[in-house]
């Protein structure tokens, strides 16, 4: 079974992915050289590795590695501007103008080989660089090369860092509350021999350089599926041995390019990001006026922002290891070179979806046991005497169900089954006393587990009156519903043929409860996500492709059915809608919120007429507290109850699907409902 703790890239495996770079180039067709407009001046270390260009106002430095004499800055020009000690440096990028709280900065990371740490650096007005990391980040492997990604839902900026044994490190650079900054591992990827490269783009994907192998790209986002493919590979591509540095060039509609330095054939290959990696030629760069052409080009940089007057469409720099120093390359030559056509006009889009508001969430729990997909769905019980104590149920469908407090941590744990949701009412009358009742769908028997919550304590006990079977070859989603009409509690299970099934629960007897049968609905599609509104008789169910409908919760209710919300009809949602709470404001009024699984977001609807939608929010990490962000769930909960400190306004609970920062097992996260109501404009209770 493959460690929760580490994500590893298959090669063979992946290569049937391969994004396939096309053979446009026939072989033995000449390279066209490209000058370099200049290049500087030789490091004094005589070594160099890798180039970043840092600008401030209208000018411009290169910075270079030179190894044990740390960074050295120099004009468009080529002169050298000074240096700044930084151990041995291997490698530098640049993310401009990134904001920390109301601060912007220029950051500038660096690897220093010494003792492999990340060192963090900004730069001032006119260039010059302070470090600015609370302290060296210890990296655990020998670093190569490293880029810089900020991303663009909450702005947070990322450092990838690839190594000597095929390492992935992605840390997340946060401020502290003293103005430094600090980095913090987020996942780890692998895979098999060195890496010397990475460069990300503002779409969110990472390229990195597997120095004998390929080109990967994947997403940088650690809360998106890996999605890694290979761009091009010396086995089946335009490489000839081996591939060095990679750079990207964001030129517009039609110049989307991915430049890869193929060194052992000596020179650089260009790829188009817009049409799947498609290889569009090579080029070679020699030295300013005349001179033989970079035997082994190296790390690249690369930006579409005009530089000067001599870089009106960007700027190229390529690391000369054998002359030790940097060629600066006009970016409209090398597409002169390459022959691309004029650049595209962009066609027109439809208006831009406006993007979700951003909250953070304030605990998370320990995480289940089982690895893979295991966590499903969670219950809120508030405690009504001691809000703090309030208690959280929640699912693994691979093993039972938790008991978690406030803080996250296990109360109680049942192996009683493959467990895959789970909800609760108040006030189920058994042998006399008003009880908490919690249904469970169990994927071990296909039925209904049943218990009783024994709020004092703290512990969940068996009431079934035996097996409960749905009828389901594999039940799915589960809710209960307490009938303001006749006083009844219900629970709603939907299975595998999409079908959905009532059953009204009985005292049996004996401290046991039993379930009846009295009403089944079909859909058309497969559903799973359901919450029943107790005080308007209502029940409203998610069909993962298709919506988000409202039909009668009483069993004598029909088959009616109003759709609230439609994937195809809402641009903010993306299949599959999975989980559904409902936030009570008193009175019939309050908020619908649903998972939008396919895009990681939360949309919210207003619980009375006309439901209308009012916004969505997404769950970032926050870097400080050690929290990551929330992703593809499956199952939440919401209520408007007081449960305790930082929740006094009640709270949403929702599976994480990938549990990062560090990598482990899934688990459930804590969002105060008083943060998504300041994101959202919305009431609190």
């Amino acid at each position: 079974m493959t460690s929760p703790n580490r994500m590893i890239l298959v090669f063979m495996a992946t290569l049937a992915g391969w994004s396939g770079a096309c053979l446009a180039q026939s072989p033995g067709e000449a390279v066209p050289l490209v000058r370099a407009t200049a290049q500087t001046q030789p490091t004094d270390s005589g070594e160099t590795d890798a180039a970043a260009l840092l600008r401030a106002g209208a000018d411009a430095w290169v910075l270079a590695t030179a190894k044990l004499a740390g960074l050295e800055s120099y004009g468009l020009d080529g002169q050298r501007r000074g240096a700044t000690p930084a151990g041995e440096v291997a490698a530098v990028a640049v993310a401009q103008d990134v904001r920390f709280g109301d601060r912007a900065r220029t950051v500038i990371a660096t690897i220093d080989t010494t003792g492999n740490f990340l060192r963090l650096f900004a730069a001032g007005p006119d260039g010059g660089l302070a470090e600015v990391g609370a302290q060296p980040v210890a990296l655990g492997f020998a670093g190569e090369g490293l880029c810089l990604f900020e991303h663009p839902l909450d702005h947070s900026l990322h450092a990838f860092v690839v190594g000597d044994g095929g390492e992935i490190q992605q840390l997340l650079i946060h401020a502290r509350a003293d103005g430094q900054l600090d980095a913090r591992p987020v996942r780890r990827i692998q895979v098999p021999s060195t890496l010397k490269q990475c460069a990300a783009d503002s779409h969110g994907h990472v390229y990195a350089s597997e120095e004998a192998v390929a080109i990967w790209r994947f997403n940088a986002d650690p809360e998106a599926d890996l999605g890694a493919v290979i761009v091009d590979t010396p086995l089946r591509g335009r490489l000839e041995e081996e591939v060095g540095g990679v750079a990207l060039y964001d030129g517009g509609p039609g110049r989307q390019l991915l430049l890869a330095s193929d060194a052992s054939a000596g020179r650089i290959n260009a790829y188009d990001r817009e049409r799947s990696g498609t290889y569009l030629g090579s080029f070679q760069v020699g030295p300013p006026g005349a001179g033989e052409p970079v035997g082994e080009p190296g790390r690249l940089f690369a930006t579409a922002a005009a530089v000067g007057k001599d870089y009106p469409s960007g700027l190229l720099l390529v690391a000369d290891d054998d002359a030790a120093n940097t060629k600066l390359v006009s970016m409209a030559a090398v597409v002169d070179a390459l022959g691309l056509p004029a650049p595209a006009v962009a066609p027109a889009q439809a208006p831009p979806v406006p993007p979700p508001a951003i909250v953070r969430a304030r605990v998370e729990t320990v995480p289940a046991n089982s690895y893979g997909d295991a966590a499903d769905d969670p219950a809120i019980w508030a405690n009504p005497k001691d809000p703090g104590a309030s208690l959280v149920v929640a699912t693994d469908k691979k093993a039972g169900l938790y008991l978690y407090d406030m803080q996250g941590r296990v109360v109680q744990f049942l192996a009683d089954g493959k467990m895959n949701n789970v909800d609760l009412r108040e006030g189920f009358p058994l042998g006399g006393k008003p009880v908490v009742l919690v249904a469970a769908s169990n994927r071990s028997d296909d039925g209904i587990s049943l218990y009783r919550l024994d709020t004092a304590a703290r512990r969940l006990v068996d009431v079934a009156a035996g097996p409960q079977p749905t009828g389901y070859v594999d039940p799915y989603g589960l809710c209960m519903y307490r009938s303001a009409r006749d006083g009844g509690t219900y629970v709603f299970v939907n299975g595998d043929d999409t079908g959905l099934r009532q059953w009204r629960l009985h005292d049996a007897g004996n401290g046991k409860v039993r379930a009846e049968l009295v009403r089944e609905l079909a859909f058309e599609s497969q559903t799973e996500g359901c919450v029943a509104d107790d005080a308007n008789g209502a029940l409203y169910v998610n069909e993962e492709d298709t919506a988000l409908w409202r039909l009668s919760a009483e069993p004598d209710g029909g088959d009616a059915r109003v759709a609230i919300a439609r994937v195809d009809g809402n641009p903010a949602m993306k299949d599959d809608l999975e989980g559904i709470g409902l936030y009570d404001l008193g009175d019939g009024r309050g908020y619908l919120v649903l998972s939008s699984q396919g895009n990681d977001t939360y949309a919210v609807y207003r619980r009375e007429a006309p439901q209308e939608y009012l916004g969505s929010f997404a769950v970032v990490a926050d870097a400080g507290a050690g929290i990551d962000g929330i992703s593809e769930t499956d199952g939440l909960d919401v209520s408007s109850l007081d449960l305790g400190p930082g929740f006094e306004h009640g709270a949403m609970v929702a599976q994480d699907g990938r549990n990062v920062m560090p990598v482990e097992n899934q688990n459930y996260k804590y969002v105060s409902w008083s943060d998504i109501a300041a994101a959202l404009g919305l009431e609190l209770r």
